[in-house]
C-alpha cells in the first residue's frame, strides 16, 4: 500500500472565483469545468482574466479549527482582487510547455524566469504568504506530452517550482492529456523522481468525475501514480459540467461524485474509510456553469461545504466561469442570476463569510 497522504494538515477549501481550467464529463455538450485564469492557448499573452479564485481552508478533525484563502490567480496578470480575503497562498496558473519543446512557461508564453512574473510572485508572498504551481489545464500542451523522458520531464516541473519558489505542485489533467496514457506514465515517473530529490514536494492531482464517480482514464492516471510511488497529497475532483442530462440539485450530484470517488480512492491506495475521505477535495463551480443548465448555487455551496467538513474532506474547491477568452462573454449573464452573482466583490464577500461563519 502506498502512503496516500503526507500528513493530515487539515483541508482546504478553495472557492475559486476564476478558473483552474478544468473539464468534466465526456458528452460532446460537455465543455471544459474550468475556464483557464490564465488562458493558455494563443491568445493568453493579451488577455486578462477578470475574476479571481478565492479560497478558505478548514481544518480536519486533527487540527486546530482556522480559515485559510488560497486565490488561484494569473501567474502573468494582476488583479486589484488579488489581496482580497487576505490569502495565505496563492496559486498560480498555469505552467504549460511551449507547444513544441520541454520547456516549462507560463500559459505555454511566458517564460518561468520572467522578471514581471517573479515580481509579481514577491508581492503576492510579502505578507508572508505562499504559492502553489498549477501545471496543466483545459488550453495548451501539458509538459508530459512534449519532453521525451522522465528526466527531463522532473526537470522541467522542477525548474518551474523553483523559479515560484513553490514546493506545492497540482497536476490538472483532463481531455486528450488525460486519454494519453504514455504522458500519463512519464508525469508519474517525472513526479515520482522529483519527489525523491524534494521530500518536501506536495502533489494534487486534479481530475474530471462525474455522479458516477472517476471514469476510466482518471482511475488510469491514479493506479500508474500509486505504481510509480508518487505520494499524492490529494484528489481534487471537478464536480461540474458534467452533461445536458444532469440538469438537477448540482449540490447533490457533487455529493454523489464525492461518494463514488471515495470508494474508488480507498481501493487505489489501500486507504481506510476516512483516509479516502482526508485525501479528497471537491471543485465545485459557482454559479452558471460551461453546459447552461447547470447551476450551483451559493444553497449548493453551504451544502457541500458543510458535507466536507462532516467527512473530513482535504478541500472544497468552487470555481467561476470566467477566464480569458469567455469572461467578457458569460459575464453579463451570470451577473443578471441572483443570488448566484451580484457583483465579483459582493460574491467574494458572501462566499467569505459563509465558509468563515457557518
Amino acid at each position: 500500500m502506498r502512503r496516500f497522504l503526507r500528513s493530515a494538515a487539515g483541508f482546504t477549501c478553495l472557492v475559486a472565483l476564476t478558473c483552474a481550467g478544468c473539464s468534466s464529463g465526456s458528452d460532446s455538450d460537455t465543455n471544459s469545468n474550468t475556464d483557464n485564469a490564465a488562458d493558455s492557448g494563443s491568445d493568453a499573452a493579451s488577455e486578462t482574466p477578470s475574476q479571481q479564485a478565492v479560497s478558505s481552508a478548514s481544518p480536519s478533525a486533527n487540527t486546530a479549527s482556522t480559515t485559510e484563502f488560497a486565490p488561484y490567480v494569473s501567474a502573468t496578470d494582476a488583479s486589484g482582487n488579488d489581496s482580497a480575503g487576505s490569502p495565505a497562498t496563492y496559486n498560480l496558473a498555469f505552467v504549460i510547455s511551449d507547444g513544441t519543446t520541454c520547456t516549462p512557461k507560463w500559459n505555454g508564453t511566458t517564460a518561468i524566469g520572467d522578471s514581471a512574473v517573479k515580481s509579481r510572485i514577491a508581492k503576492l508572498t510579502a505578507p508572508g504568504g505562499s504559492v502553489r504551481v498549477s501545471f496543466g489545464g483545459a488550453s495548451g500542451k501539458e509538459l508530459a506530452e512534449v519532453c521525451d523522458s522522465a528526466s527531463a520531464l522532473a526537470k522541467a516541473y522542477g525548474a518551474a517550482l523553483d523559479a515560484a519558489g513553490s514546493t506545492q505542485a497540482d497536476f490538472d489533467v483532463e481531455g486528450d492529456t488525460l486519454t494519453d496514457s504514455a504522458s500519463v506514465e512519464l508525469r508519474s515517473k517525472a513526479i515520482a523522481l522529483l519527489q525523491k530529490e524534494r521530500t518536501d514536494l506536495s502533489v494534487t492531482f486534479t481530475l474530471p468525475v462525474m455522479p458516477i464517480g472517476l471514469d476510466d482514464d482518471s482511475v488510469a492516471l491514479l493506479d500508474s501514480a500509486n505504481n510509480n510511488s508518487v505520494q499524492v497529497s490529494t484528489v481534487n475532483i471537478m464536480t461540474m459540467n458534467y452533461s445536458s442530462e444532469y440538469a438537477g440539485d448540482m449540490g447533490q450530484y457533487a455529493l454523489a461524485s464525492a461518494a463514488a470517488t471515495h470508494d474508488q480512492l480507498a481501493d487505489i491506495f489501500g486507504l481506510s474509510e476516512a483516509g479516502a475521505w482526508q485525501g479528497m477535495a471537491l471543485t465545485s463551480m459557482i454559479g452558471v456553469n460551461d453546459v447552461d443548465n447547470e447551476t450551483f448555487s451559493l444553497a449548493d455551496a453551504a451544502e457541500v461545504r458543510a458535507f466536507a467538513e462532516k467527512k473530513g474532506l482535504r478541500g472544497f474547491r468552487c470555481g467561476r466561469r470566467s477566464g480569458t477568452r469567455s469572461a467578457r462573454k458569460e459575464l453579463p449573464l451570470l451577473m443578471t442570476r441572483r443570488p448566484i452573482a451580484v457583483g465579483f466583490l459582493r460574491m467574494q464577500g458572501l462566499l467569505g463569510r459563509r465558509f468563515r461563519d457557518e
